[in-house]
């Protein structure tokens, strides 16, 4: 990765290591994704990790969308 900036890279980099919660990683129908547990069996997808491309495409797998895990694990 190159970044070009004439920003000093201390503000340029600021959080990047820090880690928002616990993700849970999870397979639904071949679909690797991560998620942010909500309340038990149900979750916010933050990305999706192995999947076909078309998938990128589904609305219903977009970041954000809440969707129910815990009986498919």
């Amino acid at each position: 990765m190159t970044i070009y900036t004439s920003m000093p890279l201390e503000l340029v980099f600021e959080g990047f290591k820090d880690q928002l919660g616990p993700f849970v990683d999870i397979t639904i129908s071949g679909i690797r994704m991560q998620v942010e547990p909500i309340s038990p069996g149900i979750g916010k997808i933050i990305r999706l990790m192995d999947c076909p491309l078309d998938a990128y495409l589904r609305p219903e797998l977009s970041p954000g969308t809440v969707i129910a895990y815990g009986s498919v694990m």
